[in-house]
This record gives structure tokens, C-alpha cells and sequence, in this order.
């Protein structure tokens, strides 16, 4: 049921709201830069320079220039850590600054962290199975290797640098994590178990092993003679993704809480859907079945009609099924809704962050509702067959963006929506 738009029981359950955002991105390390770099298309890709790739097909990625972690850690401790972790811990620094949030002064128990990953510690795995094989075998290895190459060891590195105690979660569902722990965090508030959650994701796979591992399944753009122009979502030339690193973190907060204490606020997280769709190990269903799903269980639980979308960031990979999978998953969903409303992807701005992607895109459509303006979808020029919806080419749209849904997709058929919201009070 609802009136005006809007939820009349949303006071039956506790609301949460985005207070803080924190980005260590290819194209910025603070919101206003990496926000402008969006609007603008200004895209981060370039030729790779953190190893050596001229015997590799693909040469070019979104690299992140210029991160100092001792601004966020001091330097000595953070020499022992992966650059996933570095990412992770200054941009969940950077959104409790943004936050205004003072986690000392707050209960203890009721103040999580929330990151997601999918490839972090592979850094450490890598470096140590070089040393082992070395001359002076185990010996030459650091032990630093069993804490930095823990899957989970990316939130409590971050609960231990801000000072929680309440809970630190790492959670994984590939290029779906950033997207899914902001849906998990929102829930843990909605079920009294916290107030605050520092939530998102970190990722950096410019590693030499998994770069290659990449470009064996043939899903990058090897236009390596034009970065910035090489990724093309929804285009008819499109060929692949640009692979990218960095980290987003939010903060997410029950309303009153956030209220009482004088707290901005982005944007309102109205619900979450996930799905699997156990048909494939990375291709997508050919008739996007799981995105179907999590999109139609998103929008129940935030208790909305599909009619009051307003924008779509889809995932948008520029590979040939996904973005036609996706776009028509949307208009199975949103029906003749979906050719009214305005859809892009800003990865072709960003590189593809893996399961940092999808926390970075949520800040973006936060930011979206925040400046009332639609990202364009930068370098489109034809569409792709079954790519007919409204993708916002090369230049982005002031527009009363009420209503935005993030989507999700990662390897293994996982499916995620996020429902945010313009808070009106």
C-alpha cells in the first residue's frame, strides 16, 4: 500500500540512510573530483604501468595515481599491507570523515563494518608463492602472509584502524559483493542489531598472474591505442571491459540516529534483492532470469511500484551477452516503464572494480539523487542489438532523480538490486 509514492508502514521498520561516502578511485580520491570525472565522462583508463605487459594481448587498465596510505594509516603498518587493503581502510577513513561521524563517542556495540572483496589477498598469495620458491624457501617469506592473504582479513584491518567493536563482516559474491554487503548493512540496521555500519567494497586486481588470467577469457578491450575510448557499454562495437582498482565505503545509519545528530544525508536505502541463478559459472542467464529476480525482489522489498524508477545504473561490462541480458531483464521487470526512464553504466569513467563496483556505483547514484543529475554512459555511439533503452550517450542530464537503482552481476549467476531514494524528511 502506499500514498503519495511513498510506504505508509515505512514507520513500521527502521529506516537507514547513506550519511557518508568515502572513493579511492582511478578517477578521484574525493568526492568532488570523482564526481565531476562522472558527470564529464573524463574517463581513467590508460596503459598499464605497475608491471610489464608487452607480451600480453591487453595492455591497458583504470589505475589509481598518486594514493598515499600513510594520509589515512601510519606508514610503517601499512607497508604490510595489500593495496586492497590500503584502499579499503582509506576509503572507509574518508567516509567517516565525510560522515561527520565521531565512532569513539558512540555505543561500541552498535557500530559495524561491512566489506566486501573478491580477489583480495591475492597479492600476498602471490608474493608468497614466489618467496617459497626461491632458494631460501619458507624462510624468505613474510608471516604476514597468513593475515594479509585471510579472505576476511580486509574488515578487521578496517574495524581495528576506526576503533569498532560491534561486528566486522567480509563478504564475497564476485562483482556482486559492493552492491550486496550495502543491502546486508541495511539490513543489520533494520534489525536492531546496529545503528551504524561502515559498508563497501575493495578491490585491487592489477596483479600480473590475474591480469593474464583475464585476458585468457578474452572479457577486456584490447583497443590498447585508445584507454579512454576503449570501453563502450551497450554499443555495437563494444569488446569488453577495462579492468580497474580502488574501493568505496558508505556510511549507513538508522535515520533517527543520523537525525540527532545533525547528520547529512545522501540518499535513503529503501531495500535489496539478490539472487543466484545456478546456470553458469560466468555467463548470464540468456534470458536474464537471476537479474530479473533480484530487480523484482528489490522493488518489494522497498515497497515501491516499478513505475517510480527514475534512473538505472546498470552493471554494464560492454561484453556482448551482459548488456543485452541486462537490458532486457529490465524491461521484462519494468515493462514500458523501462524505455521511459534513463539507464547507463559509468564503468567506461571508472574501470570495472570488481566487487568494489558495486559500492562505487551506489555512491554514484547517491550522488546522482544528491545533484539531481543522470551519469551518462560515456563513448556510445550505435546501439547493440537488443541494447534499445534510453542509456543516456556522452552527455549527462540534469534530472529530479527521485528513485535509483543500483544492479550487480557476478561471476556464478549472482544477481543484486539496491533501491535508494531521495530523502525528503
Amino acid at each position: 500500500m502506499y500514498l503519495n509514492g511513498d510506504p505508509i508502514s515505512s514507520g513500521s521498520r527502521r529506516r537507514t540512510v547513506i550519511t557518508g561516502i568515502g572513493v579511492i578511485a582511478p578517477n578521484g580520491q574525493d568526492n568532488d573530483t570523482f564526481w565531476n570525472s562522472i558527470r564529464l565522462g573524463k574517463s581513467a583508463a590508460c596503459p598499464v604501468t605497475r608491471f610489464d605487459v608487452s607480451h600480453l594481448p591487453n595492455k591497458i587498465a583504470a589505475e589509481i595515481k598518486g594514493f598515499d596510505v600513510s594520509t589515512y594509516v601510519e606508514a610503517k603498518k601499512a607497508r604490510r599491507f595489500d593495496l586492497s587493503a590500503q584502499y579499503g581502510i582509506a576509503a572507509s577513513v574518508r567516509a567517516v570523515r565525510d560522515g561527520g561521524l565521531k565512532i569513539a563517542d558512540l555505543d561500541p556495540d552498535r557500530v559495524g563494518v561491512v566489506e566486501g572483496s573478491s580477489v583480495s589477498g591475492m597479492e600476498s598469495t602471490f608474493k608468497g608463492q614466489t618467496a617459497f620458491l626461491s632458494d631460501r624457501g619458507y624462510r624468505s617469506m613474510s608471516p604476514f602472509t597468513l593475515i594479509n592473504a585471510y579472505s576476511g582479513g580486509g574488515s578487521g584491518e578496517i574495524a581495528l584502524e576506526l576503533g569498532i567493536h560491534g561486528l566486522a563482516v567480509s563478504y564475497s559474491s564476485g562483482s556482486a559483493s559492493g552492491n550486496d554487503v550495502l543491502g546486508y548493512a541495511a539490513n543489520l540496521i533494520r534489525n536492531d542489531e546496529v545503528d551504524v555500519v561502515i559498508a563497501g567494497g575493495t578491490e585491487a586486481p592489477l596483479l600480473a598472474p590475474l591480469f593474464g588470467a583475464f585476458c585468457l577469457t578474452r572479457v577486456m578491450s584490447d583497443r590498447n591505442d585508445q584507454p579512454q575510448q576503449a570501453m563502450r557499454p551497450f554499443d555495437k562495437s563494444r569488446d569488453g571491459f577495462v579492468l580497474g582498482e580502488g574501493a568505496a565505503f558508505l556510511v549507513i545509519e538508522e535515520l533517527s540516529h543520523a537525525q540527532s545528530r545533525g547528520a547529512k544525508i545522501y540518499a535513503e536505502i529503501l531495500g535489496h534483492g539478490r539472487s543466484c541463478e545456478a546456470y553458469h559459472s560466468v555467463a548470464p542467464h540468456p534470458e536474464g532470469l537471476g537479474m530479473r529476480r533480484a530487480i523484482e525482489k528489490a522493488l518489494r522489498n522497498a515497497r515501491i511500484h516499478y513505475d517510480q524508477v527514475d534512473y538505472v545504473n546498470l552493471h554494464g561490462t560492454a561484453t556482448d551477452t551482459s548488456d543485452t541480458v541486462e537490458s532486457q531483464a529490465l524491461e521484462a521487470v519494468l515493462h514500458d516503464h523501462a524505455y521511459r526512464i534513463a539507464v547507463s553504466s559509468t564503468k567506461p569513467v571508472t574501470g570495472h572494480l570488481l566487487a568494489a563496483a558495486g559500492a562505487l556505483e551506489a555512491a554514484i547514484c547517491a550522488f546522482a539523487i544528491q545533484h539531481q543529475e543522470i551519469p551518462m554512459t560515456a563513448n556510445f555511439r550505435e546501439p547493440a542489438e537488443g541494447c534499445d533503452l534510453d542509456y543516456v550517450p556522452n552527455q549527462s542530464r540534469p534530472y529530479p532523480v527521485r528513485v535509483a537503482l543500483n544492479c550487480s552481476v557476478g561471476f556464478g549467476g549472482k544477481n543484486s538490486c539496491l533501491v535508494l531514494k531521495e530523502f525528503k524528511g
